[in-house]
């Protein structure tokens, strides 16, 4: 943090910011290890400070979260999400869904009526909606489970974000309605250097397996850890070695990209051509990895990575 950053910011500055129109979102790409397709995104937060340029949400939530203004920034989030998913309908990414976190504070009785607002002002179908809930709220009250059924039963997916790190009572979660067990970076991060994170990260996936759920596993950043994931059976991951998240006009060309170029993520292995054997094929796509390609391989190569024209 730097000297000219406080330790923590005020309610009121925060209020302006949302008042000034200075909170964007970003969208990192979920990739499906079976089809190698890019087959979602989350949408992440940000703050364009303008001062201190583009801030990550772990600077500025907490106090979201005990100011009370998370209800209003929630509900920005959401439709602005919404709206966007609606904007990239035409490019006919199928399938895809959009996944947008939701705060317990933005979870009650009337969720429901409230989410079918938003996916109606934004003009969405609920089936490219995944709701990403904390595992406090997803398993921690039954009494929620009839309202998130009434969104499930129109098409919206829900997922617990961050598992393995929270509360998760074993008898709700056989009964919850979520469909995906998103697994903390924590554990994805210390999959190849410790047989504990794999012990983890394989029983929760047989886990989610057993009760007809899918997997996704965040914070991927190594080959290593993909390949261990691909071999343990999970579906989908996002995390660094893809993209970082990135503004709606970018991620749009990025899934362009990705679809213009044939890929196997199945064959770890493979290799975009002799002279990167270092890059699993999936790898070379991201920028870092065509950065490489464009350095030490042939012209020919290199070409494969870029926008078709």
């Amino acid at each position: 943090m730097s000297a000219s950053q406080p330790s923590e910011w005020t309610a009121a500055q925060l209020a302006q910011a949302v008042k000034r129109g200075q909170l964007e979102l970003r969208y990192q790409p979920i990739v499906d290890l079976r089809s190698g397709q890019i087959v979602g995104a989350e949408a992440l937060l940000r703050w364009r400070h303008p001062a201190l340029g583009l801030l990550p949400p772990g600077q500025f939530l907490p106090v979201v979260e005990s100011s009370g203004l998370m209800p209003k920034i929630g509900a920005w989030v959401l439709g602005a999400a919404c709206r966007q998913m609606r904007d990239w309908l035409p490019l006919q990414w199928r399938p895809f869904r959009l996944a947008v976190n939701v705060s317990a504070s933005q979870v009650g009785p009337d969720f429901d009526k409230w989410v079918k607002g938003v996916l109606a002002n934004a003009q969405l179908s609920a089936e490219y909606l995944e709701i990403e809930l904390t595992e406090s709220v997803a398993f921690g009250d039954p009494a929620l489970f009839a309202t998130f059924d009434i969104l499930r039963d129109i098409g919206v997916r829900f997922a617990a974000d961050d598992f393995g790190i929270g509360y998760s009572c074993l008898q709700h979660l056989k009964c919850c309605p979520i469909t995906t067990l998103k697994i903390d970076q924590s554990f994805v991060a210390g999959i190849a250097d410790d047989a504990r994170d794999r012990t983890i990260v394989r029983t929760v996936i047989q886990l989610a397996h057993g009760l007809d759920m899918e997997v996704v596993a965040e914070g991927v950043e190594t080959a290593a850890s993909l390949d261990l994931l691909r071999q343990a059976g999970c579906e989908a991951v996002q995390g660094f070695l893809f993209a970082k998240p990135m503004p709606a006009a970018a991620f749009a060309a990025f899934v362009k990209r990705w679809r213009g170029v044939t890929m196997n993520v199945n064959e770890p292995t493979a290799t975009c051509c002799v002279c990167c054997k270092e890059i699993p094929l999936d790898a070379a796509f991201t920028p870092e990895g065509a950065e490489y390609v464009e350095h030490f391989c042939g012209l020919d190569c290199y070409e494969r990575f870029q926008a078709p024209s």
